[in-house]
């Protein structure tokens, strides 16, 4: 079991969930840089390409609603390997 809390691991994905944070918090690090990435450039080409804004957008959100998901769900593993698991009340 993580030793990083699930709450606000489900709290910092649902604020701020398009841009990574909560994969960073939970040390893992690569897709943090690619929801990240996703996020920055949808934005960039919104304004000089939009179709390919609006994609990238479309994808790190889905990317985001997925993730969030399994973590809510207590299937996402931190970046050490241990499960993101609901607090029980034992």
């Amino acid at each position: 079991m993580s030793e990083k809390s699930y709450v606000l691991s489900v709290c910092l994905a649902g604020v701020f969930g398009t841009a990574g944070i909560h994969h960073f918090y939970l040390k893992r690090w690569a897709h943090g840089v690619f929801d990240l990435s996703l996020l920055i450039l949808g934005i960039y080409f919104l304004f000089f390409f939009a179709p390919l804004g609006y994609l990238l957008l479309f994808t790190d959100f889905i990317h985001t609603v997925y993730f969030t998901f399994k973590l809510v769900i207590g299937e996402y593993k931190d970046g050490d390997g241990n499960l993101v698991s609901i607090p029980s009340s034992n």
